[in-house]
């Protein structure tokens, strides 16, 4: 496994050796891990350790796929054999999973879908769920209205879109090349505005006829948040997966728009220990396990690296522009 021992820059991820890890609880399974996804959260938490900053080491590592090995004595959910992808831990409280094992309650696994690898698999339960909250259950995007989606090329953004135009809405997203440009337009974006040339705002307002876009996913923050308030409609929607801090003419465009603003952090679940909210989040995730099926949605992974690989990882993600997503490869 992958352990971090201190705070800091991706070298303090390190391999060492651990017990496997013992069922603690009647409704607790044991998952032999093959693959686990990693995300940005990861490297916030391995900068900054900001959760749990009392418990280290810490394994991170939210999301994962594998076979269960072993279930507790109360656990019907799932049989030894199963094959499963969750988001589980991983913020540095308990075991995540850049692992060789995990142990998962039960309510927290979804069967993989039959028609994805395992490193596929692992690519999805953050996303999908950040995806299916801020557009459905935030945005509230319906049939026949527009929505924006910042960085559409990403871990978020690339499903995102799948999913924006599952529920038929017309999407525009933002990508910085051309080979971007031509991936978002596969997965059913009809505009790809190139930030690095053309005014995202303008673009957008041209493409709604002036009237602005009903919604806008941020998954980039900071400026790009605070200028998205022009790109959208009257009474429109603004999502965003960041924190945010605007100067006052910026928040006055959003006041003087009547706009809705709305965050999403689905850490937050694991880290108050909102078991419903969680087992809401696995209902998610077997929904998009009948959708990845039906081929309605897609993962996109860009690169895959053995679990030693995490500190590597880190480093690309970090540097930013990666297309979908990477994984760390278990077995």
């Amino acid at each position: 496994m992958i352990l971090m021992n201190a705070p800091g820059a991706p070298e303090v991820l390190i391999p060492a050796d651990v017990p496997m890890p013992d069922l603690a609880g009647a409704f607790d399974v044991r998952v032999k891990l093959h693959a686990a996804g990693v995300n940005p959260i990861d490297t916030k938490v391995r900068k900054a350790n900001m959760y749990y900053p009392d418990r280290l080491p810490s394994i991170l590592g939210c999301d994962g796929a594998g076979v269960v090995e072993a279930v507790g004595s109360s656990v019907t959910r799932v049989r030894t054999g199963d094959e499963v992808f969750f988001f589980n831990n991983g913020l540095g409280g308990a075991p995540g999973n850049y692992a060789e094992y995990a142990v998962v309650h039960e309510d927290y696994l979804a069967l993989k879908p039959g028609n994805l690898s395992m490193v596929e698999a692992a690519a999805v339960p953050l996303a999908l769920i950040t995806a299916w909250e801020a557009l459905i259950k935030r945005g509230n995007l319906k049939e026949g209205q527009t929505a924006l989606i910042h960085a559409g090329a990403g871990g978020v953004g690339h499903i995102a879109i799948q999913l924006a135009r599952y529920l038929k809405a017309r999407v525009a997203t933002t990508i910085s090349s051309e080979e971007k440009a031509a991936f978002v337009q596969s997965l059913g974006a009809e505009l790809a505005i190139d930030y690095r040339q053309d005014d995202f705002v303008d673009t957008a307002l041209e493409w709604t006829e002036g009237l602005g876009v009903n919604l806008a996913l941020d998954t980039v923050g900071g400026e790009t948040f605070c200028k998205s308030f022009s790109a959208i409609r009257l009474y429109g929607r603004i999502v965003s997966l960041l924190s945010t801090s605007c100067d006052a003419k910026q928040l006055n465009t959003a006041r003087l728009r009547n706009l809705s603003i709305g965050y999403v952090q689905m850490a937050a679940p694991l880290y108050f220990g909102l078991h419903p909210a969680r087992v809401v989040q696995t209902g998610i995730l077997e929904q998009g396990a009948r959708l990845l099926e039906q081929g309605i949605l897609k993962v996109h992974v860009s690169r895959t690296l053995p679990l030693v690989g995490a500190a590597e990882a880190h480093r690309l993600i970090e540097a930013g522009h990666t297309l979908g997503k990477i994984v760390l490869k278990i077995a």
